[in-house]
């Protein structure tokens, strides 16, 4: 039994004098705050032990809420609304003169987006006001996709829950950013460029960006270096190189495994679905299954590349989550 249970009503309540709530999404749980309310949104990043500079995304139950939110709802913007909401697409456009800075880790844009999950639909709507949502976890450290989870990391006191069941995307949102005149992916996830330039009818670019000066506004979430990642040691290898891992490896191994490779105990094997979305949807779980305090090493195959372009877009993100999770502890210091 989990506490902290409570009902759309009360959440409304809670968030209405200034507190925070976890609530379901179709990707993540988010941690969520009045996105007007700056003293509630500092809370949030207080409680995570987010960087100030890492912005958060803004959840609304529709474009017009959105438009509130960003200076300028272009026509692009509305066409992405209408083929992708409720759905796992963030839009950055500039922000609305009334959006805190806290909430653009001081930068000029802002993200948004319309989750798909019937519960936070209906707690936006009756909240009537947009609400940050980052993932409700300590920042840097694996994603929430249960209530159980979230209680992992919050107590009831701090972070009461809107239970909504397991998330069924599993992994964030793509971010896209409309800002300058280009559509550039920022953050990948499993809507691609290939679907959203049907949509526009123009080309749409995916960059990395280049992670910014310590202090400098992010242009994204999820773009640390080191970032979803459990306690233990984590590494990405081949199917092939997962025995020698096992042989060299002072303590126990737990392997995520596409392929049929076994180990010998003590180590262990987490098979993982064969097909991008079911990976997707798993890959929290079985890292949070892996990262137990007898575990040396959490050593993940390394997946396939996909056919289609559908699939090719959601095994980019998982290894764009998979590559900062298994990133060394250090990187961050190097970047």
């Amino acid at each position: 039994m989990i506490d902290g249970l409570i009902d759309i009503s009360q959440a409304v309540a809670h968030l209405r004098a200034g507190g925070l709530v976890a609530f379901p999404t179709e990707t993540v749980y988010g941690l969520g705050a009045d996105a007007l309310n700056e003293a509630a949104i500092r809370r949030v990043f207080e409680l995570k032990g987010r960087p100030a500079a890492n912005p958060l995304i803004v959840h609304v139950a529709d474009a017009w809420m959105a438009r509130e939110v960003v200076a300028h709802w272009p026509r692009e913007a509305q066409l992405l609304a209408d083929a992708f909401w409720p759905g796992p697409l963030s839009i950055v456009l500039p922000a609305g003169p009334h959006i805190p800075k806290a909430v653009t880790g001081g930068g000029p844009s802002v993200a948004v987006r319309c989750p798909n999950h019937p519960t936070t639909l209906i707690l936006l709507h009756e909240y009537e006001g947009p609400l940050v949502g980052p993932s409700a976890n300590l920042s840097g450290k694996i994603s929430p996709t249960s209530a159980a989870h979230v209680r992992e990391a919050f107590s009831a006191t701090d972070v009461p829950i809107l239970d909504g069941g397991d998330c069924e995307v599993g992994i964030e949102s793509t971010v896209l950013s409309l800002v300058g005149g280009r559509a550039t992916i920022l953050r990948p996830g499993v809507i691609g460029p290939e679907q959203i330039a049907r949509v526009i009818g123009r080309g749409v670019t995916y960059e990395a960006p280049i992670p910014s000066a310590e202090g400098a506004p992010s242009p994204s979430p999820g773009l640390m270096p080191t970032h979803y990642a459990p306690a233990a040691k984590a590494v990405m290898v081949s199917g092939e190189d997962l025995p020698r891992v096992a042989r060299e490896a002072t303590g126990q191994v737990v392997a995520l495994t596409i392929s049929d490779v076994t180990l010998p105990p003590p180590h262990k094997c987490i098979p993982m679905p064969d097909t991008p979305e079911d990976y997707a949807r798993a890959l929290y779980t079985a890292l949070r299954m892996a990262d137990k305090p007898r575990t040396s090493v959490i050593a993940v195959e390394t997946p396939p590349a996909g056919v289609s372009d559908e699939e090719r877009a959601v095994w980019r993100a998982v290894m764009d989550r998979l590559t900062r999770a298994t990133a060394p502890a250090d990187t961050a210091a190097r970047t």
